[in-house]
């Protein structure tokens, strides 16, 4: 069983990098429910729409025993939506789930669409110009989803996982 433990909505955020942009990455936990539509969470901001959500990156979800894991590497913990997840769950460690699983939760349905390739913004965001071969090394890429059904989501409800049936 999984258990969300935060769901994150980030605002259109400046940051500086080797150029300066506008970047929905840095989330922040919400209390109460959280609407959870088609191209994602109502209210977040995607600002790269060339290369972020969309049907297919609609939902983003990172594991804790990834953050765990990033913790030890890093040296410090990690707050939920550090790596620009909408949802931090519980027991879920990315490298084995499969596209095509999905994810439930009343009315919800996420289908898993492919892992997050990280870009300059993630790196920017862990200030750490490295970050990005460091992620892509550590095989904890975290999940993209699109929407199949709509619904609504809080932290410490259950997701069942559906494993994908191959046809």
């Amino acid at each position: 069983m999984f258990k969300i433990v935060s769901v994150n909505v980030g605002t259109a955020t400046p940051y500086e990098h080797t150029t300066p942009g506008i970047t929905g990455i840095f989330k922040k936990p919400q209390l109460g429910p959280v609407e959870i539509g088609p191209y994602g969470l109502k209210d977040d901001a995607i600002c790269d729409v060339e290369h972020h959500g969309g049907l297919d990156q609609a939902v983003y979800l990172y594991g804790v025993p990834d953050y765990n894991y990033w913790a030890g590497e890093i040296g410090k913990a990690l707050e939920p939506g550090t790596f620009g997840e909408n949802l931090t769950v519980e027991n879920l460690e990315s490298g084995i789930i499969c596209i095509g699983d999905r994810f439930t939760l009343g009315s919800l349905i996420l289908e898993v669409t492919s892992p997050r390739i990280p870009c300059r913004t993630f790196a920017a965001r862990m200030d750490d110009k490295f970050f990005v071969k460091k992620f892509l090394a550590a095989n904890r890429p975290g999940i993209y989803c699109r929407v199949l059904a709509n619904g609504i989501v809080s932290a410490g409800e259950d997701l069942t996982l559906v494993p994908y049936d191959g046809v």
